[in-house]
């Protein structure tokens, strides 16, 4: 163990026997390949390319964040303050490492040149727990509050935070997407309703979608900024339309039982789920322009809610997944 003298402890490892699945081909073309993550039982998850092509990812029980070299196989490590509990991350432009606090109720800013950490705290005791951060075509973040049902978005020239209230109880923003307007769009997975916040008058405003028992969890915005839903209890996929209100949906191909959870758009109108009921859990693309599904991929070795967010990278065509059982994973995409 090295210890860096400007901020947390940092480990290097090399990667061991630890490639998983080289070069799968499935018949449609989708290669997957996992990588396991040489700290057990830490829950890696919610992977972020960086601007060198080395990817960053948290360990949400191990409080940590650390990054993978996939061409080298080798993994380095960043450890957090006790209790930190980081549940998500992204990585901006100049390559800094943002993540959320779930557990200490902050946000986090790891330079990877020196291990350093920047801490925003929440400026409400009530939002202790920050939950999924997007960037804005600015470099603003906006992100979720689960627990203490709130959006806020993080100034990250000046480090001011702004928390704006969802008025539904119980709501639980979730998942949480920008649109080509620089609009945030969110997932209330306490209940059936998207919710969205105008980035200049921080108006938040709800759409009911049109099922009591719908729970949305994570979102996607499409190529003409109608916003994709995941509908975790009902296995469908909703699409909401901002210019006429309107919800359409879709039956995922496993049906009532398909859970989807993580999700992501790739470069070629599609939008990419991961079912979570089916043993094992499976990938499903449904095309945005012939509104159809493909044909689903299976993980191999994944049982149970592993999946849980998802990253597509444009500059390889690849989506960038961690599991619950220990391992980083990348679909390239056909």
């Amino acid at each position: 163990m090295i210890r860096h003298p400007r901020g947390p402890a940092v480990l290097l490892a090399a990667l061991s026997g630890g490639l998983l699945a080289a070069a799968d081909r499935p018949p449609d073309g989708l290669e997957i390949t996992e990588w396991t993550v040489p700290w057990p039982g830490t829950r890696p998850r919610d992977p972020s390319p960086g601007p060198d092509g080395r990817v960053w990812f948290v360990g949400q029980t191990g409080d940590y964040v650390a990054v993978l070299d996939p061409a080298k196989g080798e993994f380095r490590r960043y450890d957090l303050d006790p209790g930190t509990g980081p549940h998500n991350l992204i990585v901006d432009r100049d390559g800094m490492v943002w993540y959320a606090g779930n557990r200490n109720g902050l946000i986090g800013r790891l330079d990877p040149r020196d291990g350093s950490v920047a801490r925003y705290p929440m400026p409400d005791p009530e939002a202790g727990d920050p939950h999924t951060l997007v960037f804005d075509p600015r470099g603003d973040l906006w992100f979720t509050v689960q627990a203490g049902g709130a959006v806020g978005k993080l100034d990250t020239r000046t480090g001011a935070i702004r928390l704006v209230r969802v008025p539904t109880r119980g709501a639980r923003p979730y998942g949480i997407a920008v649109d080509s307007k620089g609009r945030p769009w969110f997932a209330e997975f306490g209940t059936n309703r998207l919710g969205t916040v105008d980035p200049t008058s921080f108006e938040l405003t709800e759409y009911r979608v049109p099922d009591e028992g719908a729970r949305p969890r994570r979102i996607v915005i499409g190529p003409d900024d109608r916003v994709y839903l995941g509908d975790y209890a009902l296995g469908r996929l909703w699409r909401f339309d901002p210019g006429t209100a309107g919800f359409r949906s879709w039956q995922n191909p496993a049906g009532t039982r398909s859970a989807p959870y993580a999700m992501a758009g790739d470069d070629r109108g599609r939008v990419w789920l991961v079912e979570t009921g089916p043993q094992p859990n499976r990938f499903v693309a449904f095309d945005t322009r012939t509104e159809r599904f493909g044909d689903p991929v299976p993980i191999a070795g994944s049982g149970g809610i592993v999946v849980r967010h998802m990253t597509f990278d444009p500059s390889t065509r690849s989506i960038w997944f961690g599991t619950d059982a220990g391992t980083i994973g990348r679909a390239r995409v056909p």
